[in-house]
């Protein structure tokens, strides 16, 4: 599946989905939907419709170990928008988290070897992926200035404004060439790029910004590497190494400085 009409169809689809499920709180909503479109533009722009668009894309040139390891920026990009944005100013043990949760990522994504690291280059994929970390630490910032909609209702439209603004992407990615094979396997997968990682995690998300801010709720990203090695584990063979068991421990280490009150 192209990557920019596979970012695409997911947000349509997930908008959808959304539409159904925030039905009974639109109405009410409405007044400040239109009264907040610059700020719910912003919000989908950055937490969804380019955010994805530029990770999909940065994937057809980039490994995925260096897409981790730049994903893995994301808490420090978080705390330094918060900071340049707001003047939050960010606390000494949080600071420890974060780097201790970011050596925990470099240790796993690197299987345990910095010479395996620094050997990564840096192309047109990489400023890719950075440049849409760049846009989720925006929104993630940003997420203290949500209007006091129900979350439904702030789902459904950022969800429906990133779809629309999609279309033109996935436009010119088919119109350049791009070939849509339709299978079991890519209904499959639009599918579960919908519900899943869309309508389930932005809920969830978006809720665990609200209770811990931007900064807090950032350094639970340094998880995804720890859940991807799990899952790699489970489902593709691959044995636990020392490297998983170290690099664990200082992740979940990280996260329980940083999360403490």
């Amino acid at each position: 599946m192209p990557p920019l009409t596979l970012s695409c169809l997911r947000w349509v689809l997930a908008s959808v989905i959304m539409l159904a499920l925030s039905a009974p709180y639109l109405k009410r909503d409405w007044p400040l939907v239109r009264a907040n479109k610059a700020l719910m533009v912003l919000f989908a722009l950055t937490g969804a419709g380019f955010f994805n668009a530029l990770q999909y894309l940065a994937l057809k040139f980039t490994t995925a170990t260096s897409a981790a390891v730049i994903n893995s920026s994301a808490p420090v990009l978080i705390a330094l928008a918060c900071f340049v944005l707001f003047g939050d100013r960010v606390g000494g043990r949080q600071a420890v988290g974060i780097a201790v949760s970011l050596a925990g990522v470099l240790i796993v994504v690197g299987r345990g070897s910095l010479t395996a690291l620094a050997g990564l280059g840096f192309n047109i994929g990489d400023v890719l992926m950075l440049t849409a970390m760049l846009t989720a630490s925006v929104y993630s910032a940003y997420m203290r200035k949500r209007p006091p909609m129900h979350p439904l209702t702030f789902a459904f439209v950022t969800f429906a404004i990133s779809g629309l603004a999609n279309i033109p992407l996935m436009v010119g990615e088919l119109g350049a060439g791009a070939h849509v094979e339709i299978s079991a396997a890519t209904v499959l997968a639009v599918a579960y790029v919908a519900i899943v990682p869309s309508v389930i995690a932005y809920l969830c998300f978006n809720r665990g910004l609200e209770i811990l801010g931007g900064a807090k709720a950032g350094v639970f990203l340094h998880l995804i590497p720890l859940f991807t090695s799990v899952i790699a584990m489970a489902t593709l063979g691959e044995q636990p190494q020392l490297y998983h068991a170290a690099g664990f421990a200082l992740i979940l280490a990280g996260i329980w400085v940083t999360a403490r009150k």
